[in-house]
Parts: C-alpha cells; sequence; structure tokens
C-alpha cells in the first residue's frame, strides 16, 4: 500500500490547497495520470501520480491546505491486498499526526482561478473570478479557463465534481454561451493578486540573489545563418507549422547544457546533481504580468519540429493555467528571450534549484566583419547566469562557444 502525498512543486513551497480531486475511490492510476489539482504559490497546477495501482481512499478533503510531504490518497499496488489499507493507514496516522493536515474548509462555496508563476515564495490572495451569473457554481480552475476561452457560461452547466464543482470535462463537453461582463470591482481585484504575485517573485529573486553567487558571461553571436536558414524553411511552410526563432535559442541551449554537465542539473544542501537529461526550462510571459518556466522534456533529443510544437502548446497551457507538476519542477535550466522588439540584452536571475539560466536580447542587425570586409549581419546578444558554486568562467565560455557553434548549423538542429 502506496502513500501518494503533497508533492514539492517549487523549491519555495511549504504547502499547497487542495482545490479539485481527477480521481476517486477505485480508479486504476498509472505514473504521469493527474490526479488532483493544487493551489500553490505559483498558482493552481495540474498534479501528476507517481504511483502505479488502485486509488484505495482519498485522504484529504477539497480545500484543505496540506504540507509538502503530508498524505492525498491511498494507492494499492497491483496484486496487494485491499485488507491491508486499514493497518496502512493507521501506521500513516501515527507517523505524521493529525498536524500535516490543516481544514481550510470541508467544501469551499467558490475555487479559486488558476494562476501561475514560476518565481514566487508566497500565495497570493485569491480574488473571486470573474462572475458570469449570480448563481454560478464552484468550478476546478482548469475548468474556468476554458469556460472564459470557450464563452461558456458556468451557471447553465450541470458538475460531475464534488459537491457538483465543475470539472473540466463538463466544460469541454458544453456548447458556447454569452458570458455576462464582470462588475468594475473584478479588475481591481485582479490588480491586486497581480501586485501580489509581483511581491513574491520579488521575494523569490532576491532569494536567489542573496544565496546564489552569480556570474555573468555575455557574447554576441552571429545569427545570419540561422536566420536566412529560417526564412527559407518557413516559406515553404504552412504558417501553424514555422518555426520560430527562439525554438533555435532552446534546441541550441540545451545541446551546450548536455555538453557542460556543469550548467545542467540542481544545487541543494547536499550540493550539485548534475542532470542524466536536459529539460529546457521556457520562460512564458503570462497576460497581464507574471511568468512561468514550464520545462520541455528532454529538449537537446527532440526534433526541431517537435520541440516547436511542444512550445507552442506550453506556451498556450500555461497563458490558460493548464500546467502540469511535472513541467513545473523538472527543469534543469531556463531560457528567457526577449523576444524580436525587446533589450539588446538581459542578464537572468537564477531560478533555484537549478544553476544556470540563459538571456537572449532581441535579434538585430549590426556592422560584423567577416574576412577582410564589414558587412551587416543579423545578431544575438546572449547573456549566461550561471552558479559559482559550481562552474566558473572558464566553463561557462565553453558553454557559449557550444551554444554559438549549434546556431551556425541551424539546419543540423
Amino acid at each position: 500500500m502506496a502513500v501518494f502525498a503533497m508533492p514539492s512543486l517549487g523549491a519555495d513551497m511549504e504547502a499547497g490547497t487542495l482545490i479539485e480531486w481527477i480521481i476517486k475511490p477505485g480508479d486504476t492510476v498509472k505514473r504521469g495520470d493527474v490526479v488532483a489539482v493544487v493551489e500553490t504559490q505559483k498558482g493552481a497546477i495540474e498534479v501528476e501520480c507517481f504511483e502505479e495501482g488502485t486509488v484505495e481512499t482519498l485522504d484529504a478533503e477539497l480545500g484543505a491546505t496540506l504540507a509538502v510531504g503530508a498524505p492525498l490518497a491511498t494507492i494499492r499496488a497491483p496484486g496487494e491486498d485491499p485488507a491491508v489499507s486499514a493497518t496502512a493507514a493507521a501506521a500513516l496516522e501515527t507517523r505524521l499526526g493529525p498536524e500535516a493536515v490543516t481544514q481550510a474548509s470541508a467544501q469551499p462555496a467558490e475555487m479559486p482561478p488558476r494562476m501561475a508563476s514560476a518565481q514566487t515564495s508566497t500565495v497570493p490572495e485569491p480574488p473571486p473570478a470573474v462572475q458570469r451569473s449570480d448563481q454560478a457554481p464552484p468550478a476546478s480552475p482548469a475548468a474556468r479557463a476554458l469556460a472564459e476561452e470557450r464563452g461558456i457560461d458556468l451557471a447553465i452547466l450541470t458538475g460531475t465534481g464534488p459537491g457538483g464543482a465543475v470539472l473540466l470535462g463538463d466544460v469541454e463537453a458544453a456548447e458556447p454561451a454569452p458570458i455576462i461582463q464582470a462588475p468594475p470591482t473584478a479588475s481591481a481585484k485582479a490588480g491586486r493578486k497581480m501586485a501580489a504575485m509581483r511581491t513574491a517573485i520579488a521575494n523569490a529573486m532576491a532569494r536567489s540573489k542573496r544565496e546564489i553567487p552569480h556570474y555573468y558571461l555575455t557574447q554576441t553571436i552571429d545569427l545570419q545563418a540561422a536566420s536566412d536558414w529560417l526564412a527559407a524553411t518557413n516559406a515553404k511552410r504552412a504558417p501553424d507549422t514555422r518555426f520560430l526563432m527562439g525554438a533555435l535559442f532552446v534546441k541550441a541551449s540545451a545541446l551546450a547544457a548536455a555538453q557542460i554537465a556543469q550548467m545542467n542539473g540542481h544545487y541543494d544542501a547536499e550540493g550539485f546533481h548534475p542532470a542524466k537529461a536536459v529539460h529546457a526550462g521556457v520562460a512564458v510571459a503570462l497576460r497581464g504580468g507574471g511568468l512561468v518556466a514550464p520545462a520541455l522534456h528532454d529538449a537537446d533529443t527532440l526534433p526541431l519540429d517537435t520541440l516547436m510544437g511542444q512550445m507552442r502548446d506550453l506556451v498556450a497551457r500555461a497563458r490558460s493555467g493548464r500546467l502540469r507538476s511535472s513541467e513545473m519542477t523538472d527543469g534543469t535550466i531556463t531560457i528567457s528571450a526577449m523576444g524580436d522588439t525587446g533589450a539588446d540584452a538581459m542578464a537572468a536571475v537564477i531560478y533555484p534549484p537549478q544553476v544556470a539560466i540563459v538571456g537572449f536580447g532581441a535579434p538585430v542587425s549590426r556592422p560584423w566583419i567577416t574576412g577582410d570586409t564589414i558587412t551587416p549581419r543579423m545578431t544575438v546578444t546572449v547573456t549566461l547566469s550561471a552558479d559559482h558554486r559550481v562552474s566558473d568562467g572558464r566553463r561557462g565560455a565553453k558553454f557559449l562557444a557550444a551554444l554559438d557553434a549549434a546556431l551556425q548549423t541551424p539546419e543540423a538542429l
């Protein structure tokens, strides 16, 4: 009998609030299945299961605020005797004690809307969701986000979740309906929540700068070969299959991280742990403010077409609040790009427990010496921020050289 516990969804997470169950007793689950939605300092995150078997019991109620490590559910392994569950539950209570779970409310009347931030350290005050009806039912954050996107009035839906809560599947099966606009006070409350998010991000980044001895290396890279290849390749593609320069930045950075192990991994109380794979965190700016950096798994080995498709999916889900726990916790290095119209350069702050982040400025045309001539070339300024406890400038320079080399042969990415 295995206990599925509240996972840590970030270096600064101490507790989370259970706001939706996706499973029920008797369901069969496997590793990677989404089993619950938890509200954390990073917003509402879909939590994936780490066990395989049959759900024996749900050990936490909706609205409960639980410390990291507190029990969420009991899962019976395949072939295990169900009678073991009572003994396991008793042993669990003896080991953890009742203080592991603090009840916020047994059945909250209104679930908080999904928000996300990759760099937060406190839980912002959740505002009421946008009102669509005086009798809007409780709904999960994912359901609310999709309902707003599709123009569906939650009040017309019959929820299949606990206490009649509207779940994502209920919205997916519904027809669009008119939305009654929110009263003026809603935007003010949303603004207060965004201010709280910015404060939380500031706290997390202050901790990073205080505890991590950053060093910075900046290099301007000739981007003409990549720019020409991108233009020629996209000219033969449908608009929805074209590559963005950001995909080349992510792939080149991932390849460089695979070569220079000191840039790819985590640092904790026991020291540096190099990662066995490159899970590239991609910084995504949220509409209205805030930032998340969900991970693209095995980014160094993904074909560019696959990587571009996954980036589009990741950005869409990040902005609609439908990220998964593994995407929020598995990142081994982060890539942040200003886009086509941003600043020329950016020195980013490392997101712990990672040990490096790569900042790309906006690509610009500059005079460039090629042989004995000066010609205009598309260039980009790249800044590596790295942890001096793990690497030094020499290793950082090798990382930038590997990144540069990858961008000179875009057809091989």
